[in-house]
Order: C-alpha cells, then sequence, then structure tokens
C-alpha cells in the first residue's frame, strides 16, 4: 500500500494528474486537478490511497493527509464510492460538510453528486460526531498559470469529470463568466460554491 509519492508533476487533465517516479508515471485521480497548475514540472509530494478492483487498480491523491483521512471516512459510508467522494472533496467546503453531517443537514448533502436522499441519512448516521473541529481542510495550492476561457472550460470540464451534469454547468458557466478573468481552480471553487447555494 502507498502512503505518498514524491516525484515531478509532468500532466494535469480535467480528472486526474500523472507524477513521475524514477521514470514511472503515476495516474493519480484528485479532487481538482487545475489546483495543482502553478506546480506543472516540478517535484510535488502527493498523499494516495490505493483501491484495488478486479477490473483496475485505481490511486487517489490529496493535498494533505487531512483531506485523505476525509476522503477515507467518506468511502467507508455505503452508497459513497471513490468518485463520489471525491466530488465532495472537491467543493472545498469541508467544514461546511462536516456541519451539515453533524447537524443532519440532508438538504445539504443532496447536493452533492451522487448523493441522494438515502446516502446522505447513510452519511449522517455513520459519521456524525466523528470530525474533530481541526479537521476541516481544503486545497492550499494555487493555479496562477491558467486565464480566461481556457480556465473556464477546463474548469467545467473538472466538474463534469466529477459527476455534475451538462445541464447543471450550463445554467452557472455564464454567471462565471461575468465573474471576470479568473484561474481554473478559482473557477471551480466559484462554481462549487453556486451550486451548493
Amino acid at each position: 500500500m502507498f502512503e505518498y509519492l514524491n516525484g515531478k508533476l509532468v500532466k494535469i487533465s480535467p480528472t486526474n494528474i500523472v507524477v513521475d517516479l524514477g521514470g514511472v508515471g503515476y495516474l493519480v485521480s484528485v479532487a481538482n486537478p487545475y489546483a495543482w497548475s502553478s506546480l506543472l514540472q516540478t517535484e510535488v509530494k502527493i498523499f494516495v490511497h490505493q483501491v484495488i478492483r478486479e477490473d483496475a487498480h485505481a490511486l487517489y491523491g490529496f493535498v494533505n493527509e487531512a483531506e485523505k483521512l476525509l476522503f477515507l471516512r467518506l468511502i467507508s459510508v455505503s452508497g459513497i464510492g471513490p468518485k463520489s467522494a471525491l466530488a465532495i472533496i472537491a467543493a472545498s467546503d469541508n467544514e461546511g460538510l462536516i456541519n451539515a453531517i453533524d447537524n443532519s443537514d440532508i438538504k445539504y448533502l443532496t447536493k452533492f453528486p451522487g448523493v441522494g436522499k438515502k446516502t446522505a441519512m447513510q452519511m449522517v448516521l455513520d459519521l456524525a460526531g466523528k470530525f474533530e473541529a481541526n479537521e476541516a481542510v481544503g486545497l492550499s495550492l494555487l493555479d496562477n498559470d491558467s486565464t480566461g476561457n481556457m480556465a473556464l472550460e477546463e474548469a467545467m470540464e473538472a466538474l463534469q469529470a466529477l459527476g455534475y451534469k451538462a445541464t447543471e454547468l450550463k445554467k452557472i458557466e455564464k454567471k462565471l463568466a461575468q465573474e471576470g478573468v479568473m484561474t481554473s481552480e478559482a473557477y471551480i471553487k466559484a462554481a462549487l460554491k453556486l451550486m451548493m447555494k
């Protein structure tokens, strides 16, 4: 089992990043790949969790150990798989997530893709009261290079990869375009805030 990877970040796509470690490229699924843009072609340390299935071996990556712990707690809930857990983490409102779980706010929890009423209730049942106050985590990476419409397009691709429907995204894309030029990461965060309202 892998704990983390130290290597060169060589590629970013809407659903994952590639870390070159000793000449081997590790494909790592992350919540917000474009948050890593400012670190492209540099050495990075990424915490990982390996999921082995009959048809695939997958690596899921995290900015820090707290984000990894949140992911592990989310996938322990019946009905939440790794993809749904990444979509929940991508919202970067982990404090709000923890509060919603602790306060049985089913309406808030069902706003995440792949989380229906039954799964939201299971989250409350399994996770309420199990988070410490200091476990609220968020991405601290900055994406300074991508700008303009390209950044908005990348953000929309990443959100679709997380499971949000194209019809949902079209509604907020115009609002985001009016915000002016932002980074891909900033567009994603703004989009997630709009969708969580």
